[in-house]
């Protein structure tokens, strides 16, 4: 799990994790054609996010705006803002959120996309989650339907997350993929167990 009080940032902090964030993903082909999104926490009303069109692969500060976490949208958040910013009004043990297209992530968002869920079980890596101590863990991942209107679509991932098990991330059918952590470095590693994982369990149902 995140740690309790996620750090209190300035704007040039939080804009280096993102930044950090945005060009590991970019490195892997995880945000092809300008897509996904990346944000964090400052303190509990402000948040450094993406901005709309912005290169994640070579994002620089230029590219990373200060936003309300609870009011007006700034002129240069991109559509997919509700969705960060609902995550931190929500759970304010969250300091880092990622939005990523992995190909695993996104094949398989759609192949569970009827059951809702997708489950990881015994995989080794599942301890490089925050709270997980052993390959016996049981994660079950919730997937949503797509929705043009984001603000509609944060809604509903609030209301299917309500009360769910502890889980740092949750699926778009056939869109992608949402991390989050305490910090841009916990969330780095979450963003990388879920690839791994995602990958191992779409070979697996693969080959089966």
């Amino acid at each position: 799990m995140p740690s309790p009080i996620p750090p209190i940032l300035s704007f040039a902090e939080a804009a280096t994790g993102v930044i950090a964030m945005a060009r590991f993903a970019g490195a892997r082909g995880w945000v092809p054609a300008t897509s996904g999104n990346f944000s964090v926490r400052m303190d509990d009303r402000r948040a450094a996010l993406t901005a709309t069109g912005a290169n994640k692969a070579e994002l620089d500060e230029q590219g990373v705006i200060e936003a309300a976490i609870a009011g007006p949208r700034h002129p240069r958040a991109s559509a997919e803002a509700p969705l960060h910013l609902a995550r931190y009004r929500a759970a304010p043990a969250i300091g880092a959120i990622s939005h990523m297209h992995s190909m695993a992530a996104t094949i398989l968002s759609r192949r569970h996309a009827r059951a809702g869920v997708l489950r990881l079980e015994g995989w080794e890596l599942l301890k490089a989650f925050s709270g997980v101590t052993t390959h016996e863990a049981e994660i079950d991942i919730p997937i949503v339907p797509n929705d043009q209107d984001t603000d509609r679509l944060a809604a509903l991932v609030e209301e299917r997350l309500d009360g769910a098990s502890v889980c740092p991330g949750y699926l778009i059918a056939g869109h992608g993929l949402y991390v989050w952590g305490a910090t841009a470095t916990e969330t780095i590693r979450h963003m990388e167990a879920f690839d791994f994982l995602l990958a191992a369990q779409l070979h697996e149902e693969s080959t089966r």
